[in-house]
């Protein structure tokens, strides 16, 4: 994995919608982690884009995008699952962040 940078990780998170995408992602992969024995938890969020999309409240071209940014700056890692993505939150990343700060 190529050496994560903080201003590119602090560029993508300046975008308000990115933050947004990030923080869903981040907080329901906390839940899930509180939640394992639940049977539908798993790591990474499956249909992104769907639940992006409600709560967000933008096109699906617009999250597209974000997640791209996102991943481009190494916070989250997405993987492709037939039509859909699971995205998971970069650990990596935070522990940076929270190093940093």
């Amino acid at each position: 994995m190529e050496q994560l940078n903080l201003s590119r990780i602090f560029k993508a998170l300046s975008n308000e919608q990115r933050l947004k995408l990030f923080m869903l992602i981040y907080n329901k992969e906390q839940q899930c982690d509180k939640n394992i024995i639940d049977q539908g938890c798993c790591k990474g969020i499956d249909k992104a884009f769907t639940m992006a999309c409600e709560c967000l409240d933008i096109s699906r071209s617009t999250v597209s995008h974000h997640l791209k940014e996102l991943q481009d700056a190494g916070l989250i890692i997405c993987i492709r699952k037939g039509q859909s993505q699971i995205c998971s939150v970069n650990k990596e990343a935070v522990v940076l962040i929270r190093n940093f700060i």
